[in-house]
C-alpha cells in the first residue's frame, strides 16, 4: 500500500470519526476532540522542527546547482532564464487568480473556529496588512540567526541566497566542501521526515477527527474546494504555456499543439516528468525539429530543476488558509509569497510531493502571513491532481524549450 493510500484511508477513518461524534455524540464530540488533538499536534510539530534546516539547505544547494548548469555554455544560461520568467509568471499568476476564485466560495465562522482548536501550531508572522514598505525593510534579515530561530522564512530564503551566491565565489575546493555539508543536511532531514511520514495516517486521522468533531462536514467540503482550484489552476497555467510558445517561442498552435499530445498522454498516465522525457525528446526532435543539442541539454534539465506547477500548489495552499480563516491578504504578501514560492521551488525539485510538502509549503505560508496548521490536513489530499500537475509541467518543458531553441536559431541566423 502506497504512502498517499495509506494517509488518505487515516483521511476517511478520522473524518468518519468525526463526523459520526458530531450526529450521535454532540455532548462528547468536543471532549474526543480535545483529546486526541494533542497527537495531531505533535505529529505537526514534528514535521515542522525539520523544515529551517531543510529549506536552507535546499535553496543553498539549489543555487550552486542553477549557477553550474548556467556556467557550462549559452545554451544553459537561455534555460535557466526561461525557467526562472515562467516560474514567476505561473507563480504570479496564481497569486493573483487563487483570491478570486476562493472568494467565489462562502467562508464559514464555524470551520475557522474548528481549525483553530484543532490545529492551532505556533503563529505565523503578522504580516498581513503590512504596505509595501514595511515589507521591505523586513526581508533582509538582520540577524539571520534570529530568523532562523522565529521561523521568519522569507528572510531566512534571502540570506539563504546571498549565502548561495557567495559560495559560488570561492575556491572551488572549498565551496564543494561546504555544498556537501548541506547537501548531507538536506539528506538527513529528509530522513527524519520519512520517519515522520510513516506515522501520517495516524497523525492525520487525530486532526481530521477533531476538526470534523467540531465542524461537521464543513471541513472536508473546505478540502474539497482546495483541491478543485488547484485543479483549475494547474489547468489554466498549462493552457497559458501555449501563448508563451506562440509570442516567446515563435511556434504555431498548428504545429506546437499536436506536438504536445504524446508527452501529454505519457504525463497524465504516469504521473511523472522523468518517465514523460523519451516521448517529450522524440517531439521536441521529429515533430517540431528543434536541434539536437538543444533538445539533449534543455530538457533533462528542465526535468531536474523546472516544475511550473510547484509554486502554483504552494501559493494556492496558501492562499486556502487564509480563506478558511477569513483572512485578507494584501497585494505586498501575495507577490511575497509568489516570488518565495520560485525560489523554494528550484530547490526542492527531485523531492517526493509528501516529503517535501512542509518545507516546501511552510515558507509560503508564512511568508504570506497565515497560520501554519492545517497543513497537516492538506498533506493528505494534496497528491489528487498530481495527474493534471504533471501534465501543466511537462507542456512548461516543451515550452521552455521552444523558446530556446528560437533564440539559438536567431544567434545563428
Amino acid at each position: 500500500m502506497s504512502a498517499t493510500t495509506r494517509v488518505l484511508i487515516g483521511l476517511a477513518l478520522g473524518a468518519m470519526g468525526g463526523l459520526a461524534l458530531a450526529a450521535w455524540q454532540p455532548d462528547h464530540a468536543a471532549q474526543v476532540a480535545d483529546a486526541v488533538q494533542p497527537l495531531g499536534r505533535l505529529w505537526l510539530n514534528a514535521l515542522q522542527m525539520t523544515v529551517v534546516p531543510l529549506v536552507f539547505a535546499l535553496v543553498v544547494v539549489g543555487v550552486n546547482t542553477a549557477s553550474d548548469a548556467a556556467a557550462s555554455g549559452r545554451i544553459a544560461r537561455r534555460a535557466i532564464v526561461a525557467f526562472i520568467l515562467i516560474l514567476v509568471g505561473g507563480a504570479l499568476f496564481a497569486a493573483a487568480a487563487a483570491p478570486r476564485l476562493f472568494s467565489l466560495f462562502s467562508h464559514n465562522d464555524e470551520l475557522t473556529r474548528a481549525l483553530e482548536s484543532a490545529v492551532a501550531t505556533h503563529a505565523a508572522p503578522a504580516t498581513t496588512g503590512v504596505g509595501w514598505a514595511e515589507w521591505f525593510n523586513g526581508i533582509v534579515p538582520s540577524n539571520a540567526i534570529m530568523s532562523a530561530a522565529q521561523s521568519a522564512m522569507l528572510p531566512l530564503v534571502v540570506f539563504a541566497l546571498f549565502f548561495g551566491f557567495g559560495l559560488t565565489r570561492i575556491d572551488a575546493e572549498r565551496r564543494q566542501l561546504v555544498i556537501h555539508f548541506f547537501q548531507a543536511i538536506a539528506d538527513t532531514m529528509i530522513v527524519i521526515v520519512r520517519w515522520v511520514l510513516w506515522v501520517a495516517p495516524l497523525g492525520v486521522f487525530a486532526l481530521i477527527l477533531a476538526v470534523c468533531a467540531r465542524a461537521g462536514l464543513h471541513m472536508l467540503s473546505a478540502l474539497g474546494i482546495y483541491v478543485l482550484v488547484e485543479c483549475l489552476l494547474y489547468l489554466a497555467v498549462t493552457l497559458l504555456m501555449l501563448p508563451v510558445a506562440v509570442l516567446w517561442g515563435g511556434e504555431t498552435w498548428r504545429r506546437f499543439v499536436p506536438a504536445l499530445v504524446p508527452a501529454q498522454i505519457v504525463a497524465a498516465s504516469t504521473q511523472s516528468s522523468l518517465a514523460s522525457l523519451p516521448a517529450m525528446l522524440e517531439s521536441a526532435e521529429r515533430r517540431l525539429g528543434y536541434p539536437s543539442q538543444v533538445n539533449a541539454l534543455v530538457l533533462p534539465m528542465a526535468v531536474s530543476l523546472f516544475r511550473l506547477t510547484s509554486p502554483v500548489q504552494y501559493v494556492v495552499s496558501a492562499c486556502f488558509i487564509a480563506w478558511a480563516y477569513g483572512i485578507d491578504v494584501g497585494a505586498a504578501q501575495l507577490v511575497a509569497a509568489a516570488l518565495l514560492a520560485v525560489v523554494i521551488s528550484l530547490g526542492s525539485v527531485g523531492l517526493p510531493g509528501a516529503v517535501s510538502f512542509m518545507a516546501t509549503n511552510l515558507p509560503v505560508a508564512q511568508a504570506m502571513g497565515v497560520p501554519v496548521g492545517p497543513l497537516g490536513l492538506m498533506l493528505a489530499v494534496d497528491a489528487l491532481p498530481d495527474a493534471l500537475a504533471t501534465l501543466g509541467n511537462v507542456t512548461a518543458d516543451l515550452t521552455a524549450t521552444s523558446v530556446v531553441a528560437r533564440q539559438s536559431a536567431e544567434e545563428t541566423a
